[in-house]
């Protein structure tokens, strides 16, 4: 009998509870049981990844620092959770390669426990059998290996097999470039640039090293700016039009630059979002023990330097005292918690709309935040399989063991680059394709502490799905189950008997990724990576606000995803928001001592 038959999407609440049941020690052993303290030096409202990160370097400067965590276990997208028994999910983000490299090594993850399993081949990509090419070709695979890479684009284009080398190496040269930006605070480029004589702007270069890298790195572009420019403003297609002429190698690239945001192969400035995608230090890889493991890590370092770090514990309001600056926060038990400085890891929207009074930030500021764009595509469906796939255009040299193909995210309805726009535009009026962009990866191909001897887990990240379906329509447990249904008869094209394995699984819509992780609309980032919010325009415009990670209330500090330079597991926003948390309460005290 197909388990699939007899198994209900499981809910929200459901899984809240079975969640609870499990009490999940062995991903929260970090967290403590007692109560906080009353007072801190610093209290960061959010264990994602980035508040575990700031927690890590404030404590690690002497800062008495505390971190308050809503859900069970910290985290926040980046967690392990075991939705269904025996099968450990890496529930919401997937896959790791954009984490700073200092963070990896200042805060000794490694020693922490954090082990990853490297992938080669990293990208596969089975076309329809209907969409098999004459000369054999029926998918294309990519990786590290370069002779490997121009045999597979040569099966479709001899031209592109010769061009991809020289993209690669262009886009390499880009992303070395501009890549110590991630790194530089918007504060102190903004000091840089309003500085009026020379002496000014080189006193800002030399109090930021960050600045001096980002800018001597930048300075070396030379005759690679106009690719930068286009790279910048101008979409993927037209951009990936202009190196290439194979369609399955175009859609496969593309997936980079629309991944996550509500946007098409041809909108404008996609091509941004593509190399955002290619600026990791670690390469595309596995956390051994899921993307859990990473935040485990972090709050292990951060417990290690004597952070205080809690779970179950919500914020419901960040304290002002009389002269309108962050004094600490109050729970959602009336608890109150005094600190010399608060950060929030929440979206802008959570931080400005919910925690604080409206009537306490400018008017000006106050509609900058309401105006930023939260959209989401994205459903993600965690799925437990009893069996590998098993694609038709590369079928399993031996029933149910791992080919290198698995271990790669698997591009499923990235025949041509018009598939992926055409399910963009469905999700604009508000529809739900029928043929989505479907990326799968299948971890526990390389990690078998996921998943029991033989099955498997097995990752949808599937877009695009709007958090606002056409004329009213909601997503109840119907309208999952019928999405969830669309995406397997896809895959079924591919890999025929994916349903068949199905033992359980969980549907993650745009609202669901709100209600349990805190993403404001769904959005993974924090808020679009579109250039109007990006850099020195996130959260908002530089001439409307302080540059983030400050805010217009004193002692308060942006450490997540909606601060430069915005989403992905990087660690930067956690990094930067603390550097400036440490100058700031130092400069506090230097005043105190004066």
């Amino acid at each position: 009998m197909n388990p699939y038959n007899i198994m209900t999407i499981m809910t929200v609440s459901r899984i809240q509870q079975f969640l609870k049941s499990f009490h999940m020690k062995y991903y929260s052993i970090h967290t403590r049981t007692s109560e906080p303290s009353s007072t801190y030096d610093a209290v960061i409202i959010g264990g994602g990844h980035n508040g575990l990160v700031a927690a890590a370097y404030l404590q690690k400067s002497g800062i008495q620092t505390c971190v308050l965590e809503k859900r069970h276990i910290v985290g926040g997208a980046a967690v392990t959770e075991e939705i269904v028994p025996g099968f450990k999910f890496s529930r919401a983000s997937y896959v790791l390669s954009l984490l700073r490299p200092h963070i990896y090594s200042d805060l000794e993850l490694k020693k922490h426990g954090l082990k990853m399993y490297s992938r080669n081949p990293s990208s596969y990509t089975p076309l329809r059998e209907s969409a098999w090419q004459k000369n054999g070709a029926r998918s294309l695979t990519l990786g590290l290996d370069e002779l490997r890479n121009e045999r597979q684009i040569a099966m479709f284009s001899q031209k592109d097999s010769q061009a991809y080398r020289h993209y690669e190496e262009k886009v390499k040269r880009l992303v070395t470039a501009i890549e110590p930006i991630l790194d530089l605070s918007v504060a102190d480029t903004m000091t840089f640039l309003r500085a009026e004589s020379v002496w000014g702007k080189i006193n800002a270069l030399l109090r930021s090293p960050c600045l001096r890298k980002a800018a001597t790195s930048v300075s070396l572009l030379g005759a690679d700016i106009p690719a930068l420019y286009e790279f910048l403003t101008a979409p993927a297609s037209s951009i990936l039009n202009h190196w290439f002429e194979s369609e399955p190698l175009k859609a496969t690239l593309s997936t980079d630059a629309v991944i996550g945001t509500m946007t098409g192969p041809y909108t404008p400035g996609s091509g941004y979002v593509l190399l955002h995608h290619m600026m990791g230090g670690t390469g595309w890889s596995y956390p051994k023990g899921g993307m859990g493991a990473v935040t485990q890590a972090m709050a292990a370092a951060a417990a290690s330097y004597g952070a205080h770090i809690f779970t179950n514990v919500e914020v419901s309001r960040i304290c002002l005292n009389g002269d309108g600056q962050a004094a600490g926060v109050v729970t959602s038990e009336g608890r109150e918690i005094k600190a010399t400085i608060v950060m929030s890891n929440a979206t802008p929207y959570v931080t400005f709309q919910k925690l604080l009074p409206q009537a306490a930030l400018p008017e000006k500021f106050q509609a900058a935040i309401e105006s930023i764009n939260y959209a989401s595509p994205i459903t993600k469906i965690n799925v437990a399989v009893n069996k590998l796939p098993n694609f038709l255009a590369d079928p399993c040299e031996k029933e149910n063991e791992p080919m290198p193909l698995h271990q790669c995210t698997i591009h499923v309805n990235c025949e041509n680059t018009e598939i992926i726009n055409q399910s963009y535009n469905c999700a604009l009026n508000g529809d739900i394709s029928d043929r989505p962009m479907i990326e799968m990866v299948i971890p526990s191909s390389v990690d078998p502490t996921l998943a029991p001897p033989g099955c498997h887990v097995c990752l949808l990240f599937t877009q695009y799905t709007p958090y606002h379906l056409r004329n009213g329509a909601t997503w109840d447990d119907k309208t999952k189950e019928n999405y969830a249904k669309q995406v397997f008869s896809n895959i079924e094209e591919y890999a025929p008997g994916f349903t068949d394995s199905i033992i359980g699984m969980e549907v993650l819509t745009p609202p669901d990724l709100d209600e349990i992780f805190g993403l404001t609309g769904g959005d993974i980032f924090h808020g679009a990576l579109s250039m109007d919010q990006l850099f020195l325009s996130r959260p908002v415009s530089g001439d409307i606000g302080p540059p983030a990670p400050f805010t217009p209330i004193n002692k308060l500090l942006l450490c997540g995803s909606g601060a430069h330079p915005g989403g992905g597991v990087t660690g930067a926003p956690g990094y930067i928001a603390a550097q400036a948390g440490i100058a700031l309460l130092l400069a506090m005290k230097s005043k105190i001592w004066h």
